[in-house]
């Protein structure tokens, strides 16, 4: 199969992505370059300077909602591609909502407490929906560390599962970029599974 069959094939789909930082900024672009036909992106910030060591965005877009800034980067990528944004914060009541449709749920949160609530949610007012999740990115090296694992039949976890982010201990682009783009291997392999 050649890329324009597999961007044929992807663009049937629907992705959500619950945070656009660095998982989720990278994962999206990925997915944006990969042919993914609809991206459902839900983030309440505004991008900062500081963000701009791991996260997929711009010195000129310091200041502007990450949800309109991401937008903005992929119809640079790939015009083709359907862009929908949310810029509010996920909380259980919304979570189905906003994410209807999707075939597939991307995880990229900073907030221990957040992605719990996420896949709970998910899992109980979404089910047989797949959610891939971020865990453990923090730092550099340690490359072969980062794995992805299929926890059950729609939950998979990328990362090394135990950095957490300190003060000794940032979230780099590197590694945050590594597992933004195993998040975005293990849709691909989904998708290209369903007939």
């Amino acid at each position: 199969m050649g890329i324009a069959e597999i961007k044929k094939h992807l663009s049937k789909f629907r992705i959500g992505i619950a945070g656009a930082g660095g998982l989720g900024s990278n994962c999206a672009v990925a997915l944006a370059r990969s042919g993914i036909g609809t991206l459902v992106i839900a983030d309440f910030d505004i991008v900062e300077e500081l963000n701009l060591n791991r996260q997929y965005y711009f010195y000129e877009q310091v200041g502007m909602m990450k949800t309109d800034a991401i937008r903005d980067n992929i119809k640079h990528v790939n015009p083709g591609i359907l862009v929908i944004t949310h810029q509010k914060k996920l909380d259980r009541t919304n979570i189905s909502e906003i994410f209807a449709g999707c075939n597939i749920i991307i995880e990229a949160f900073d907030n221990a407490g957040m992605k719990e609530m996420l896949i709970e949610t998910v899992q109980t007012k979404m089910p047989g929906i797949p959610l891939i999740v971020g865990s453990g990115m923090a730092g550099w090296g340690k490359t072969n560390d980062l794995i992805c694992r299929k926890i059950d039949e729609t939950l998979y976890v990328c990362g090394d599962e135990t950095s957490e982010v300190s003060d000794n201990l940032p979230p780099l682009a590197p590694r945050v970029g590594i597992v933004a783009n195993m998040e975005a291997n293990v849709t691909i392999e989904i998708l290209m599974n369903i007939k």
